[in-house]
């Protein structure tokens, strides 16, 4: 303890005891480590999604199966695939989808949308926003 500066320090006039942490900073072997891996299951009767046209505040419901296609206004969106948890299925439901408008022959967006956090992989439409409510299971 002289060496860090501390001398006699007490507490209480009891000295203090040292406690010993294992280090953070210290590689640990991975063979030891224990991870649990997601276990998902697809949905195969698809996913029920929800369009809202910004301007007008209207919304529309839209159910697809995998690797159909439906309208919402303009856009065109195409479910690849939808995924749930298999311990917890009315939990969190993600979905793979292909958006496009044909109108002006751009393609917005494709990757997954999570149904309980829809803002973090938006579609980046000034007028349309397009998310996941849930996985058709049954």
């Amino acid at each position: 303890m002289d060496a860090l500066g501390l001398g006699d320090t007490t507490l209480a006039d009891r000295p203090l005891p040292l406690v010993s942490r294992p280090d953070p900073l210290a590689l640990q072997d991975p063979r030891t480590e224990t991870r649990t891996a997601a276990v998902t299951e697809t949905a195969p009767r698809g996913a029920v999604l929800r369009g809202l046209d910004k301007l007008s505040g209207d919304t529309v419901d839209l159910t697809l199966a995998p690797g159909e296609t439906g309208r919402v206004w303009r856009l065109t969106v195409t479910l690849d695939e939808c995924r749930f948890p298999a311990d917890n299925p009315a939990s969190d439901a993600f979905a793979h989808l292909d958006i496009s408008d044909p109108s002006r022959g751009s393609h917005l967006f494709s990757g997954w949308m999570i149904a309980s956090s829809p803002a973090l992989n938006p579609l980046d439409n000034a007028r349309y926003d397009v998310w996941v409510l849930r996985c058709k299971s049954s």
